[in-house]
């Protein structure tokens, strides 16, 4: 294929920066909550990040992406001139890419999912035609904004509720908090657990049924929960601490928790989202290695992983902090207590999503969760300017994303063909 090894190196670099705006925009809704919280400093966040996202993306992140038939177009018209695909997906990365930059500017906490989903859907209009496109799926996607945020500020609101009704509403906060706490901490392990396995583990080659995955992810519960009964037995108390905020003990308790569900959100967040920003690129490598044949499944070099998940690293620590600020300060007020009940309900939100096949954003779940916990509180506890803003930039994400491809889409095709 003429051009072959230019066409792989534009994936990589399109790819590492599409990455990049992955972990600006995305990573930093899995960290805002704790970070807001002040369950963490910005400092530990990025530390736990870097190891679990990752170790998330790389060890549960994929050996096979079937992103050329993601099914969100069909590609066997274009088998005869499988040029038109690589420009496509090159296209679609410098686009998404450049939207997150835009978003992550802004700290609009947008999509990476639908930014390259808009991308695509954008280049194979313009490029194989309006009919290739499935709008079965795309109309699937967008009933996910409302299905998604919905969902996850059901459950974060019930979540606060019982917390508030076995802990903070009690006569004696702090005792019922070093009782009932673990089995948060075990919902926590159990939650996540399921996430990596029915989510991510398919891609590294291990299938187990459904009733191993409940067993493994109960057992995994329980090992949380003890580790986390050792670091609350080790927390010191200053009763005196509680005259200014009457919580500020059992908060630490609720810190430890925090710190759990924040490492375990960057797992599952790396797993889920690192095949946004590699699917095209190795659909490129694909396509270019063998010599035009449009491959059904893309086979997955272990270095393009690598790749991604250090774009995805290099984005949060470098650029992550204006969208962890809109996550964590800007939509309500953040508690350790508060965070950990948004930050779990998003985790169960995405392991529903996984086991019924919707095709969901942890940005749309994360935020619908943070702000039932401030509807916990009741109207007023939300900054209703910041959430009208956020939700408008979602709705221009796809558009954005398909506009932005289809020039780029253009101006590959003039510069190659």
């Amino acid at each position: 294929m003429e051009y072959g090894m230019i066409f792989i190196v534009l994936a990589c670099v399109f790819g590492f920066f599409m990455a990049w705006g992955v972990g600006a925009n995305d990573v930093a809704n899995a960290m805002g909550t704790s970070v807001g919280s002040k369950a963490i400093t910005v400092k530990q966040a990025i530390i736990i990040a870097v190891f679990f996202e990752f170790a998330g993306a790389f060890l549960a992140g994929g050996q096979v992406t079937a992103t050329i038939r993601k099914g969100i177009i069909e590609t066997s018209s274009v088998a005869s001139s499988p040029e038109i695909l690589v420009y496509g997906m090159l296209a679609s990365l410098l686009a998404a890419g450049i939207w997150l930059l835009v978003a992550s500017r802004l700290g609009w906490p947008v999509s990476t999912t639908h930014t390259i989903v808009g991308a695509i859907v954008g280049f194979a209009m313009v490029g194989i035609g309006v009919d290739a496109v499935k709008w079965g799926k795309i109309g699937t996607i967008v009933s996910s904004w409302v299905v998604s945020p919905v969902l996850a500020g059901s459950i974060a609101y019930a979540l606060f509720f019982s917390v508030q009704k076995l802990i903070l509403g009690t006569t004696d906060p702090l005792k019922n908090a070093k009782r009932y706490v673990p089995y948060y901490m075990f919902l926590v392990g159990f939650i996540i657990a399921l996430v990596t396995l029915m989510k991510g583990l398919k891609h590294v080659g291990i299938h187990l049924e459904t009733s191993e995955n409940i067993i493994v992810a109960l057992l995994s519960g329980a090992v949380v929960m003890f580790i986390g009964k050792y670091f609350i037995s080790k927390l010191t108390f200053d009763p005196a601490a509680d005259k200014d905020f009457h919580f500020t003990n059992v908060e630490k308790i609720f810190g430890v928790l925090m710190i759990i569900t924040a490492c375990a959100m960057a797992f599952a967040h790396g797993s889920n989202d690192v095949a946004n920003a590699i699917g095209p690129v190795a659909a490129v490598i694909s396509i270019v290695g063998s010599g035009g044949e449009l491959a059904q499944k893309s086979p997955l070099p272990v270095w393009v992983l690598l790749l991604g998940a250090s774009g995805i690293v290099i984005g949060l620590v470098t650029y992550g902090h204006k969208v962890m600020a809109t996550i964590g300060t800007g939509i309500t007020e953040l508690t350790p207590s508060r965070g950990f009940a948004a930050t779990l309900a998003a985790a169960t939100t995405v392991v529903i999503a996984s086991g019924s096949g919707l095709p969901i954003s942890t940005t749309h779940t994360l935020v619908g969760a943070v702000l039932g916990v401030g509807l916990a509180r009741g109207i007023a506890a939300l900054n209703l300017n910041v959430v009208r803003t956020i939700f408008m930039s979602w709705v221009i994400t796809l558009p954005a994303g398909a506009i932005l491809s289809i020039i780029f889409f253009f101006g590959l095709k003039a510069i190659f063909s």
